[in-house]
């Protein structure tokens, strides 16, 4: 009997998990994580911080037998070593795995940022089940929050601060808002989206520490006679929450401070393993690493990405999940290639939709049309490669997100459509109907919409 053991119960582990079992009826799965909660998915978070639902809603699969109805055996513990020879993995509770087939879906982890003050009462990353209870419990309505960071997660975790009503400032270390994702002017209009909604945003910022404010100072002079007059002696001190000191010089007052300040792969405990890794754990189009039978998928693999002709790790949930089904298909002895990853971003940013897709910063010798209309709140920027559309970014334009992920994703060929669109971007629909669909079958359709 085979044994694929999983390293991480996220996603990527369940998919992966749940693919093996459908193809490998007799064969022991094992799913290990290092987390005591059921499998459940971060995405889910800020959903539970806004209270639309409860913890078990975090639940990547609702019922309370479901592993074990599908003889599933999940293990809380947390790998520190793989022994690619003896075919085991070393957990933290000293046991040893075998394993006969391996897939390593460990995710990321929050990057911890060197800053003085990190590990006080009231500074929270917000990565974790434990994590959203502690910040759940100080961001009250009317508290005082100081968010690091202003990426992708970063924005999702504003939106949620924002409905609990609390006081928020966001300090981001880049020139704007999500400056991985976004370009200087998509950024700044979040910016001045976010500033609209009441939220105070730094940018070009770092914090510099963070500390315990003073206590209250006891009651001096008329105030301090009177107190001890009636005999009341001074007040023990009240605690005044963190101060968090800015490099701009500013010091803002804080009740919780979250450090949102980006994700690396959890892959530290491959040092040493001889399983290559590079930003991620490399893989192939199998995505099998360099040591046969053992494979990764999720936020700690890197995989190849078509529209950039490089291997990247594109730490978002729908290719964690294609590439688990791949890699488990493989795994159960059914050769499937992946197709590729392609960078992928949508944000909701208190209300305001933002796209990324692909290449959005441009490729060497390409062009790009742009469109800004500031005062509507809307931005178009395309990147083209020859007569393909190699990425683009978006703020506003909610209507062409699915066209615009088809377009970079297939990397359709335009023809004269491409000088088309540089002259006006908006015709994305009518360029995908011409030549994604048929190849100029739908153009007389598009031609008959525009009139």
């Amino acid at each position: 009997m085979t044994h694929h053991v999983i390293l991480g119960a996220g996603p990527a582990g369940v998919i992966a998990a749940e693919t093996l079992r459908k193809h490998c009826p007799q064969d022991r799965i094992t799913i290990v994580g290092d987390e005591k909660e059921a499998p459940y998915s971060r995405m889910a978070i800020p959903y539970l911080l806004i209270g639309n639902v409860e913890e078990k809603g975090t639940w990547l699969r609702k019922g309370d037998t479901h592993f074990a109805d599908l003889r599933i055996d999940i293990m809380n513990a947390r790998a520190t070593q793989v022994d690619t020879v003896a075919r085991q993995v070393v957990l933290d509770n000293g046991q040893k795995l075998a394993f006969d087939k391996l897939l390593i879906a460990t995710g990321s982890q929050p990057v911890r940022p060197p800053i003085a003050g990190m590990d006080l009462p009231g500074v929270h990353p917000c990565w974790t089940l434990a994590d959203a209870r502690a910040i759940a419990a100080l961001a009250q309505p009317g508290a005082k929050v100081l968010q690091m960071g202003a990426g992708f997660i970063g924005c999702i975790i504003m939106e949620a601060l924002k409905q609990r009503g609390v006081e928020l400032s966001v300090v981001e270390m880049g020139d704007r808002m999500v400056p991985r994702m976004m370009g200087p002017m998509a950024g700044g209009m979040i910016r001045d989206w976010c500033e609209t909604k009441g939220v105070k945003v730094y940018v070009g910022t770092r914090v510099e520490s963070i500390a315990p404010a003073a206590a209250a100072a006891a009651p001096s002079g008329i105030l301090g006679k009177l107190a001890s007059a009636i005999g009341l002696g001074s007040p023990a001190p009240a605690a005044q929450g963190l101060h968090v000191r800015l490099s701009n010089g500013q010091t803002v007052e804080a009740d919780l401070v979250i450090s949102a300040t980006g994700v690396r792969p959890a892959i530290g405990f491959l040092k040493d393993s001889g399983i290559t890794c590079l930003q991620g754990i490399l893989t192939d189009e199998f995505l099998q690493t360099n040591v046969p039978g053992i494979y990764a998928a999720g936020d700690c693999a890197e995989a190849f990405d078509k529209v950039s002709g490089q291997t990247i790790v594109s730490a978002i949930q729908p290719n964690a999940a294609e590439q688990a089904r791949v890699a488990a298909l493989n795994m159960a002895g059914q050769q499937t290639t992946l197709k590729g990853v392609t960078q992928i971003n949508v944000l909701d940013t208190l209300g305001l939709i933002s796209t990324s897709f692909g290449n959005w910063q441009g490729v060497e010798g390409g062009e790009q049309a742009q469109l800004t209309d500031q005062a509507a709140g809307k931005h178009l920027s395309l990147q083209f490669k020859d007569d393909v559309m190699v990425g683009c970014n978006s703020v506003g334009w909610t209507e062409h997100v699915g066209v615009m992920r088809g377009l970079v994703e297939g990397q359709v060929r335009l023809g004269e459509w491409k000088e088309r669109l540089m002259q006006d971007p908006t015709r994305l629909v009518d360029a995908y109907l011409a030549c994604a669909q048929g190849q100029g079958q739908w153009s007389g359709a598009a031609d008959a919409r525009r009139r």
